[in-house]
């Protein structure tokens, strides 16, 4: 039996990175996994793409758009069979995620990075990358959407996120799970995953804030946006969605300035809803005209509002993507 094509595009991140005599972390020469991937072609043919070598703090979403650019070209041209994808870790789920709402193929796309550079002990890159190789090349990967792959576990793209500045077990689907482990023994899946809609995009020019609420905020910062020339913001709203009553003056005026309000929970686990009657309450901004999203965190809800406006402004339109 023939072996898969795939494509495998480095960008980056802690995964390319060696640590130095003075213990920072930080890109050395060549990137290690292109020197040192035993067995890595037993597993598949390799193309392999470095589009930038960035850590993820400076991935923007430019940089997203142009690895969907990159992903589309070789299956259209070369006809690959899935992508793997090594990346920071920082940013890692909103590549992911925005590949996911962007990728109109149903071949693996998987991602991975490490959260130890590759001459510390215990480095994980090595193995993660191998993990998802094995995760892309799986036939029961095709169809489930942009894959997040570490520490011996398959994410989906909507539902992961980083959940520890340091531990090599960081990623995890609160709420939700993986939806598959990866074993000496082959590739396990145990859920099939809800994939989301997809959108068309060439081009990005739409600008989202995100604002943390919290315990006396006022309505500065919210009108301050209003003459920011943002596009849309995304606030990380109390509980189940409320903000204090100071806020609703500064909502009201994005709102009458057709800027969409879109609320998600600060809260680890949860979704939003429109519970509480009073001033700030989640029912008061719902009539207000605040949209609620259905589970997704902040990072992610700014994507998808950019690639919505990106879209289309009707309020309608853009409520309908977070239902």
């Amino acid at each position: 039996m023939s072996k898969k094509k795939l494509l495998l595009i480095h960008t980056g991140g802690t995964i390319s990175m060696s640590e130095d005599e003075s213990g920072a972390v930080k890109p050395e020469g060549d990137n290690p996994l292109m020197r040192h991937t035993p067995n890595l072609n037993d597993y598949a043919d390799f193309i392999v793409e470095t589009p930038f070598t960035l850590p993820s703090p400076h991935i923007t979403p430019d940089h997203m758009l142009e690895l969907k650019k990159l992903i589309e070209k070789y299956y259209l041209e070369q006809g690959i069979h899935g992508a793997v994808i090594t990346h920071g870790t920082d940013t890692l789920e909103e590549t992911a995620y925005f590949l996911d709402l962007t990728l109109r193929l149903s071949i693996p796309i998987v991602l991975t990075g490490a959260m130890r550079s590759s001459n510390e002990v215990g480095s994980d890159g090595l193995y993660n990358l191998i993990s998802a190789v094995r995760v892309a090349t799986s036939d029961e990967a095709f169809g489930k959407g942009v894959l997040v792959v570490l520490n011996d576990e398959i994410h989906t793209a909507v539902n992961v996120t980083k959940t520890h500045s340091s531990n090599v077990s960081t990623f995890q689907s609160p709420q939700y799970g993986p939806i598959g482990i990866v074993t000496k023994g082959g590739v396990l899946f145990h859920h099939t995953p809800k994939l989301d809609v997809k959108y068309s995009i060439s081009q990005l020019s739409k600008n989202v804030a995100i604002i943390k609420a919290y315990a006396g905020m006022d309505s500065r910062l919210l009108s301050a946006l209003a003459n920011l020339n943002f596009d849309g913001v995304i606030i990380e709203a109390l509980g189940q969605g409320n903000l204090p009553p100071a806020t609703v003056e500064g909502i009201e005026a994005l709102i009458n300035n057709n800027i969409p309000v879109v609320l998600v929970s600060r809260c680890f686990n949860g979704i939003t809803q429109d519970v509480y009657g009073y001033e700030g309450g989640g029912r008061d901004l719902k009539n207000k005209g605040v949209i609620f999203s259905n589970g997704l965190n902040g990072q992610k809800a700014r994507l998808k509002l950019m690639i919505g406006l990106s879209q289309s402004d009707d309020p309608d339109y853009i409520a309908s993507m977070f239902k």
